[in-house]
């Protein structure tokens, strides 16, 4: 058991769908709701709000008088501030059940209970907060909503069966009907985990108080099928419960008639064979003697062999069953923590679990197969594999990887089922990784199901408010149904929304012109935007880029002059010098190929030239600067070693060109654009990412400066 009521969890249940898992009673409460329950008044604002947002269905409860305890505020206001604050909440938690103040304790354990819905120990300590306050019937109220969130958790079940034990007047027949529903409702949620045992025995015992030895018998026969640790235990109380018995107790009248005649046919069998050896040697007794010894001998003997085909019947359960434990043995003691915690997993427990599903749907698969497509009975199946996925994520609840495996073993089984396990990872476990709710987003869309898909990512960015890539997807997914203006108007809400944030702005500029330009047709517009960016950030090279691409691309009837005018509004841009040198060579290159009059070209390769001469000496420095107090090149310097430097008279060799790619739209300085360099890595712009051939090559052209 886990300290901190992160105790042990159980693991698997009996169940049909994987829909029964879900738990939408959790999932409505975000980092919104809990921010909203803070204001200018105090960290205690909205706790009435808060207990209604809890699962539709709020632990209703009259609220003591009197304040709140004195430090209750201060420790609300950490968790609501950060809810993933996991040692907050516990010291909040901890601090209500110190002051025994039930309100205070209530909306706190409500608020945790939201956010981590996995913590068996929370909600026994809910329940029992409230039996001890006398309310019986919210504390039952406590344990169903806690079973809704973790059906396959033994040790709640087990509580939950104790608190009705402890609560309903035990001499009403409708009282012991519903102790056993209850534990059938257990042991089909539950009944299948590893660790079930002790849910098993305490039905059995149950049972035998009631007097009912039968129904205790059938209770250690389905144990006999189940795989679980103490499955040897199960089979020794059960070979001791029939033997210590009478048979026609311990058994049902249809098993026992069955018995008595397997018995009868082996004795007739027996008779049969012997009576030829038999025939003659049966002594005479005296007239009057009675053989009552005789028959009690006899009688004695058929209970004992009756006893005996009712074990051989029980050892070949118990021999299948062995070898469904020791199949998955070494799997289960590799798991050392099938309990929820927030503590990381090491890599060998989260091996371990990919270890063992990996196996189970093998087993699965090859089950299937040697049925032929007809439903597997027994212990391997679709269904052990959803027990399986299901104890998995208890333990490893925060890991996307888990979840990612589980919708892609359900998605071709079942849709519905795989949108449910997508819901609750992302609305409960996985609600600020952005990544598993574009998965989500994309399954939905492929299904058709684009109303739910635009949903999704709505909901994410309130709770991710500012992340570029979240609206980015949104516009797209607005764009591929064909609402181009929704598309626009979102890239152009985000546009202003990120005025004040240079790099963001810029980067959703770029967006929002490619888009009227490719999609939009409207080149005059793409340039508007990308100009008023340029006024805003200057310096941002990238902009510049984009509004050349823009240029190049256009037509030159309608805007031949467009490229030179960009050029030159980067070179008076503050742009480093090598960026500016990059620009003027792209200038010089679409003279070369679209000018319309030779001195036209002439006059842009003289003004590049001239930008070489002032700037190229710069941008060497300030490549080279870092390794001008090199002690090895200053001595180099000092002794003569060094190259030379050029002769006066002779004019130097025009400067090389950069034949290093361009930056790209997204450079890797991430900075400004939240460090999604992998999301926006674009292709070169233009076209002119490098040239082989320096520059020079024009030289047979051109007259040197």
């Amino acid at each position: 058991m886990a300290a901190g009521g992160a105790e042990e969890f159980s693991d698997n249940g009996h169940f049909t769908h994987a829909s029964e898992f879900e738990a939408p009673e959790v999932a409505d409460l975000t980092q919104a709701d809990l921010g909203a329950l803070e204001d200018k008044g105090g960290g205690r604002t909205g706790m009435a709000d808060l207990s209604a947002t809890y699962g539709g269905h709020p632990v209703e409860c009259e609220e003591e008088e009197g304040d709140f305890p004195v430090d209750f505020d201060r420790l609300w206001k950490v968790v609501s501030n950060n809810p993933q604050d996991f040692n907050g909440w516990t010291d909040l938690l901890q601090y209500c059940e110190q002051e025994g103040h039930i309100a205070a304790s209530r909306q706190a354990l409500n608020a945790f209970l939201a956010r981590y819905p996995l913590c068996y120990g929370y909600w026994k300590k809910f329940a029992d907060l409230e039996r001890r306050a006398g309310h019986n019937s919210k504390a039952e109220e406590v344990c169903v909503k806690g079973l809704k969130v973790i059906p396959l958790s033994v040790d709640l079940w087990i509580h939950y069966i104790n608190l009705l034990l402890g609560t309903l007047n035990m001499n009403l027949p409708e009282s012991i009907q519903r102790i056993r529903s209850t534990f059938e409702e257990a042991l089909n949620s539950a009944g299948w985990d590893w660790h079930s045992d002790r849910m098993w025995d305490l039905y059995a015992e149950w049972e035998k108080e009631q007097g009912n030895l039968n129904a205790m018998t059938s209770i250690y026969d389905r144990a006999m099928k189940v795989p679980t640790q103490l499955y040897s235990t199960h089979y020794e109380k059960l070979k001791s419960h029939l033997t210590s018995h009478a048979l026609h107790d311990v058994l049902s009248p249809e098993e026992y008639t069955k018995l008595q005649a397997e018995y009868k046919n082996i004795q007739n069998q027996a008779k049969k064979e012997g009576s030829d050896i038999t025939a003659g040697e049966e002594e005479e007794r005296p007239p009057g003697e009675e053989d009552t010894d005789d028959s009690a001998k006899t009688s004695e003997e058929a209970v004992q062999k009756m006893q005996e085909l009712l074990l051989a019947s029980r050892e070949v359960a118990y021999q299948l069953n062995e070898c469904e434990v020791r199949k998955r043995w070494n799997y289960e003691d590799g798991i050392k923590r099938p309990y929820f915690h927030v503590k990381p997993l090491d890599r060998t427990q989260l091996k371990a679990w990919h270890s063992y599903l990996d196996w189970e749907m093998a087993e699965a698969q090859t089950a299937q197969e040697l049925h032929e497509g007809t439903p597997v009975e027994g212990v391997a199946g679709h269904k052990r594999v959803l027990i399986l996925f299901e104890r998995c994520l208890i333990a490893c609840a925060l890991y996307e990887e888990f979840w990612d495996k589980y919708v892609h073993y359900l998605e071709p089984r079942s849709l519905e089922e795989t949108r449910c396990v997508y819901r609750r990872a992302c609305e409960i476990h996985l609600q600020y990784k952005h990544s598993f709710h574009f998965q989500w987003s994309n399954f939905e869309e492929r299904h058709g199901n684009f109303s739910e898909a635009q949903r999704i990512l709505e909901s994410l960015e309130q709770v991710m408010p500012g992340l570029a890539v979240v609206r980015l997807r949104r516009a797209g997914l607005e764009r591929r149904v064909g609402h181009l203006d929704k598309a626009e108007s979102l890239l152009r809400e985000a546009l202003e929304q990120n005025k004040d944030k240079p790099n963001l702005h810029a980067f959703f500029s770029i967006k929002l012109a490619r888009f009227l330009l490719k999609l939009g047709k409207n080149p005059s517009r793409a340039r508007a935007v990308l100009q008023e960016a340029i006024e805003l950030s200057p310096e941002n090279s990238k902009l510049y880029l984009n509004l050349l691409e823009l240029e190049v691309s256009g037509d030159l009837r309608v805007n031949g002059g467009g490229v030179q005018q960009c050029v030159s509004k980067a070179l008076a841009a503050p742009l480093s010098p090598k960026t500016k040198i990059l620009f003027s060579q792209r200038g010089l290159e679409f003279a070369e190929d679209f000018g319309t009059s030779v001195q036209s070209v002439l006059s842009i390769y003289e003004e590049h030239q001239k930008l070489l001469n002032e700037l190229g000496g710069k941008k060497r420095e300030a490549e080279n600067g870092d390794n001008n107090d090199d002690p090895e090149k200053m001595s180099k310097m000092d002794d003569g070693s060094a190259v030379a430097a050029p002769v006066q008279g002779v004019p130097p060799m025009p400067p090389m060109p950069m034949t290093t790619p361009p930056p790209p739209v997204m450079s890797g300085d991430m900075s400004g654009y939240g460090g999604y360099s992998n999301w926006y890595q674009q292709q070169q712009y233009g076209g002119y990412a490098g040239y082989p051939n320096p520059w020079n090559q024009y030289s047979q052209y051109y007259p040197p400066s």
